[in-house]
């Protein structure tokens, strides 16, 4: 089925077809399964949505692969559009933001007539209640966006990535965790504010003479800040006689310190499993595939059994048809390490030309997916075989009077001749 704007509204806000929604579907937890989103803003902090951004940058270099027949088209629209709004690159970007602020990824599908999924769409909710409806022997989920607008689908159809799964076996646990450490950012902000807010200004006192009431105090400093910090002072103070003891107040604004700031940024590292060398784009090789492996790969292998369970049944899973996002971590090494690997893998057979040529970010060339390996590799099991061949060809060489090893010197041979034959000339 084709994806247009119409057909997915239809089935992303309206949902398919479901009977009468009953009651809270209960948990083991034993409670009724109502999640709200946590509305503390972790996307709302400078450093924060960085470490967000940041993590979700990388995973939208992940690929798509289809295992399995695809029947239904579902790498090509994997590859391009996986939702008429988002492009595949847009599609991971939006997912892992969702799964990094919300601890929560749900991925509605977009079906076609014949009730599957050719398509597939990462919801920004605001509720989620897991329902039981009259008739269904599973669970439906009844998503509640920000807008008011409500969609319900069987849980089976829906695609659920979580981290810190403690209470709720569906949905991870709030960012509540990370609130300490967001109020330090914020009073380190403030702090930083109006450390230029003071250093900025200048204060005087001084001993005004010849006012008795506090009235005529007021006014007098009200007429000097007026004539002397006016657009108009030309940055001039003037004090007239009746001041005395003039002396200017020096503040001394306090920021907050250094190693106070990399202790509250390491916290926010330690929270989201980065390091400033991944948010500023400098790491490579073992430092960047450490930070694969640690955070975004485990976001990978959930997102691929979550939609492969979401899109293919029990029987075609057990048919091995499945989606795998995996991206290719040679790309992140050194030019050294990158042309070592080339070298060492290519002619063994490892790789082919366009592995290589994937590895240096280079366009795929003709006939570029066959293997080479050098002769003089054999492999293990034929290695009798081998010396088998090597022995057989010496017999025929040997029957056919080949020399087998360079002769000794004519006059050696002589000489042996010589050294036996009779001295008498008997024989």
């Amino acid at each position: 089925m084709k994806l247009t704007l119409r057909n997915a509204f239809e089935y992303v806000l309206k949902g398919p077809k479901m009977k009468q929604l009953k009651t809270y579907f209960t948990m083991l937890e034993g409670y009724s399964p109502v999640f709200s989103t946590y509305d503390g803003g972790v996307y709302e902090m400078e450093l924060t949505r960085t470490c967000i951004h940041s993590f979700a940058t990388h995973a939208s270099k992940l690929q798509p692969h289809v295992e399995g027949p695809d029947l239904r088209g579902l790498q090509a629209i994997l590859d391009h559009r996986p939702n008429p709004f988002m492009t595949s690159a847009q599609f991971l970007y939006k997912c892992a933001t969702l799964y990094e602020a919300k601890n929560t990824l749900l991925i509605l599908p977009i079906l076609d007539k014949a009730d599957r999924a050719v398509g597939y769409y990462p919801a920004n909710y605001s509720l989620l209640e897991v329902m039981e409806v009259e008739g269904s022997p599973e669970p439906w989920i009844r998503v509640t966006f920000n807008g008011g607008q409500t969609v319900a689908y069987e849980l089976s159809r829906c695609g659920l990535c979580s981290k810190y799964l403690y209470n709720s076996d569906l949905v991870g646990e709030d960012n509540t965790a990370l609130g300490p450490t967001m109020q330090l950012l914020h009073m380190q902000a403030q702090g930083i504010e109006e450390g230029i807010k003071n250093s900025a200004t200048f204060r005087f006192m001084a001993n005004v003479n010849n006012f008795s009431t506090t009235k005529d105090l007021k006014k007098e400093r009200e007429r000097f800040v007026e004539e002397n910090f006016g657009p108009d002072s030309g940055g001039l103070a003037l004090f007239p006689n009746t001041y005395s003891n003039i002396k200017q107040v020096v503040s001394s604004p306090r920021v907050v310190d250094p190693e106070q700031m990399r202790i509250i940024q390491e916290r926010v590292f330690d929270y989201f499993g980065t390091n400033i060398e991944i948010l500023q784009n400098k790491s490579v090789g073992d430092a960047w595939s450490a930070y694969y492996e640690g955070k975004v790969e485990p976001f990978a292998i959930q997102l691929s059994q979550a939609m492969t369970c979401m899109t293919y049944s029990e029987l075609e899973r057990a048919r091995r048809n499945a989606i795998v996002w995996s991206a290719n971590r040679l790309q992140y090494m050194t030019n050294t390490d990158k042309l070592q690997v080339s070298s060492q893998m290519f002619d063994r057979g490892i790789l082919s030309t366009n592995n290589v040529m994937d590895i240096w970010n280079l366009p795929h060339v003709e006939d570029g997916d066959k293997r080479y390996i050098r002769k003089e590799y054999t492999e293990i099991s034929q290695l009798n075989q081998v010396a088998e061949l090597q022995k057989q060809l010496a017999d025929a060489k040997a029957q056919q009077n080949l020399p087998l090893l360079p002769a000794e010197p004519e006059e050696t041979v002589i000489k042996e001749d010589e050294e036996n034959a009779d001295p008498a000339g008997e024989n």
